[in-house]
């Protein structure tokens, strides 16, 4: 059985499977079979590559997709995920991401995923969800545009509602409402890290936004500029945890949840800490 490319958000993963296949198809198939392929000198280059020992720059990229026997989309796919895998930076993995979600054959065996990637990058599907804690809440695409702060288009909501029900976030209690699942929403491994930084940037938008679409009354938006140790900071951030977790205990007793609220915490240096002396 042939290994999809598409099925894969690691191509080390990719390249393990694809030759656990062809020498469990062939045993003649060995590292060094695959090097000549390639056109690369070294026997073991697969073999390191796979144990994250070596990685690709994107000419090899292209002469490992040719190795593997990958026609022209599905090497142009291959180096995508080389470079969204080895990428440095948020906004390049998600450049790269963004390429990977344009193949069709990835949208189909990533439906999931493509589930996840627009519940954090779509400030309002999170809000949806809340929303359905609320005791007037309505299946209504129409009701949860015009409730949201700011208005979204009905149809984005109907969409929205279909990626809740999707991940299993939403679930129908009878044939006339939709309730929160008790769901832990998990991604993979390989983009973990990129939806969570979408979120975040989403969520410090819209807390921008409501500066001008909120009344001041309605909101509260402050900051503390300090000088800390690292202690001092370490101290900083255990207290925000906890602190979180005793506002969502709190939330938990609310009777009759009827407004949706977005709450960010932000703690991040403003100037260099002190170097560490290195001993000599």
């Amino acid at each position: 059985m042939a290994v999809d490319v598409y099925g894969y958000l690691d191509y080390r993963a990719y390249l393990r499977d694809y030759y656990a296949a062809r020498k469990a198809k062939s045993k003649a198939f060995s590292y060094r079979s695959f090097s000549r392929r390639a056109g690369v000198a070294s026997p073991n280059y697969l073999k390191l590559v796979v144990e994250g020992q070596r990685s690709l720059s994107a000419k090899m990229a292209e002469k490992f997709a040719q190795a593997c026997g990958l026609d022209l989309d599905a090497g142009r796919y291959f180096a995508h995920l080389v470079a969204f895998n080895q990428a440095k930076t948020s906004t390049e993995r998600a450049q790269h991401y963004g390429k990977l979600t344009s193949f069709q054959h990835y949208r189909r065996a990533h439906k999931l995923e493509i589930a996840h990637a627009a519940y954090y990058s779509d400030w309002y599907i999170p809000a949806i969800r809340e929303l359905a804690a609320a005791r007037d809440f309505r299946e209504d695409p129409e009701w949860i545009a015009d409730q949201l702060v700011p208005t979204i288009t009905p149809l984005q909501a109907a969409r929205a509602l279909e990626t809740l029900i999707d991940l299993g976030l939403l679930v129908r209690a009878d044939a006339d409402r939709l309730v929160q699942a008790d769901t832990i929403l998990s991604t993979g491994a390989e983009t973990r890290g990129l939806h969570i930084t979408a979120f975040h940037r989403a969520m410090t938008q819209r807390a921008l936004e409501s500066i001008d679409l909120v009344p001041a009354q309605d909101r509260d938006i402050s900051s503390l500029t300090l000088c800390l140790s690292r202690g001092g900071l370490r101290a900083f951030k255990e207290r925000l945890q906890r602190f979180r977790r005793e506002l969502l205990e709190l939330s938990a007793l609310e009777s009759e949840p009827e407004q949706v609220v977005q709450l960010n915490f932000q703690l991040f240096p403003l100037s260099r800490g002190k170097r560490r002396e290195t001993s000599r």
